[in-house]
């Protein structure tokens, strides 16, 4: 296995690293002219048909690192796709990665001619079928619907020619791992594999050694490393003003994440803070997938400042302009609070992330504090009118009313769902943050470039 960790290449540019121009030139219109360092580092090799492991912080620029590769590779072949037998494969751990992925890769696929779709359960399969049986270049999928379709007749890996794992620690984290291996024995050993994760542990080490070649590691940043540009908080305070310091936290000016640990936290908190006038929308798995894709495009146009969310949201949801991810209640370990914290501070924009903890949840948090490597800054809050909720999300407060869902599902389409148009690979994200929180984006949410 050749290492590469840490690199920075001097070049500066896509095609100074291999991309062709009209590729190029997408990314230019999408305000992307820049590589991240996990792009940089990646694309001479996957460009070249080397497998690659690659592992960056979330956030970081993997999907475009991946695709970018496949997608030229792809056109340079000049195969065109048979029915049932798509030419390359991106697995995906969640329905919601998935559409950001397809959401991405789009407009790119089309400047190449390329023809791609997405499949992933929780939505009637015929679309999927009838999208197969035409014939694609590129299928992004959730392992689960994928084995369902390819069980039926319906797909087969006997032609991809390029497979990517995308988000690999999240796979084995749900417990994917043995789809995985199904469906990945199902390609040809001869493709192009490519790797991606935030980290890189023993069950990614399986992995590599049964499905890589020759591998070239590609580390862009330290294993744990929290984003320079996020500024955490821990704020102390007793179970009564829990609530209060939420509202208070979500009705400030910008987009504000909340995560739950349970399902039915998410809902209720959801509730509550409409109750309270704040609009906000929930995500978890008890949702049908149009509840998902309703309440996301919500988030997205701004209908709803706030998101409630578990950690099915902590991978895969890409929003610009969220100023503030607040930990309504701790996660359960560390990697779950950097990948939750990855939903601010993104594309190199500053944030801010709080922590609300009870004293009997004050060890227990110190100690995932002390594995994810953070030193928060710790505030005793004692009543809602603290000057800390001032400093960490400024602003007048607006509580403008409930958000109230669309009469119909398809009233509020989702931007990147399976098989919807896309303008760019990513949005211009209007509005900036100072750190620390201060100058909360008043903008719309963009969809993030998912670089």
């Amino acid at each position: 296995m050749t290492s590469a960790a840490s690199v920075s290449p001097s070049l500066s540019t896509f095609t100074d690293l291999g991309l062709p121009g009209d590729m190029a030139a997408v990314l230019h219109d999408a305000g992307i002219t820049v590589p991240t360092p996990i792009q940089a580092a990646t694309l001479p090799d996957s460009l070249a048909g080397r497998d690659v492991l690659g592992r960056g912080r979330t956030g970081s620029g993997k999907t475009l690192a991946f695709a970018l590769p496949l997608l030229t590779r792809l056109r340079r072949s000049g195969r065109r796709p048979q029915a049932r037998r798509p030419r390359a494969l991106v697995l995906a751990p969640t329905r919601e990665l998935a559409a950001q992925i397809e959401q991405a890769v789009r407009p790119l696929a089309q400047a190449a001619g390329l023809r791609i779709t997405t499949v992933f359960g929780g939505v009637g399969q015929q679309p999927q079928v009838e999208a197969l049986r035409r014939g694609v270049d590129l299928l992004i999928a959730c392992p689960g619907r994928l084995e369902d379709l390819i069980g039926q007749g319906h797909c087969s890996l006997t032609e991809v020619e390029i497979t990517v794992l995308d988000e690999a620690d999240h796979m084995a984290d749900l417990g994917f791992l043995p789809a995985v291996r199904r469906l990945l024995d199902a390609t040809p050993r001869r493709g192009q594999r490519m790797l991606f994760s935030a980290t890189l542990d023993n069950a990614i080490d399986v992995l590599v050694r049964r499905y890589l070649t020759d591998p070239r590691v590609h580390q862009a940043d330290s294993a744990q490393s929290p984003v320079a540009a996020m500024d955490h908080h821990l704020l102390t305070l007793p179970r009564d003003l829990r609530l209060p310091v939420l509202v208070d936290l979500a009705s400030a000016p910008g987009r504000t994440v909340l995560f739950t640990r349970t399902k039915h936290g998410a809902k209720a908190l959801a509730r509550k803070l409409n109750g309270q006038g704040v609009p906000a929308v929930d995500l978890h798995g008890n949702l049908s997938q149009n509840a998902r894709t309703r309440n996301l495009a919500a988030f997205h146009d701004g209908t709803a400042t706030a998101l409630v969310a578990t950690d099915i949201a902590a991978r895969g949801i890409h929003v610009d302009d969220v100023a503030l991810v607040v930990h309504a209640d701790p996660p359960a370990e560390h990697k779950a609070y950097l990948h939750r914290s990855g939903r601010t501070a993104r594309a190199g924009a500053a944030g801010t992330v709080v922590t609300l903890a009870t004293e009997d949840q004050l060890r227990d948090v110190r100690a995932l504090m002390r594995a994810a490597r953070i030193k928060p800054a710790t505030t005793s809050v004692g009543t809602v009118d603290h000057p800390v909720l001032r400093e960490l999300a400024p602003g007048e407060r607006s509580r403008p009313g409930p958000w109230t869902a669309p009469e119909s599902p398809t009233a509020a389409p989702a931007r990147g769902g399976a098989g919807a148009p896309s303008g760019k690979p990513g949005g211009s994200g209007r509005g900036r943050r100072r750190r620390g929180g201060r100058g909360r984006s008043r903008g719309r949410a963009a969809t993030s470039p998912a670089r």
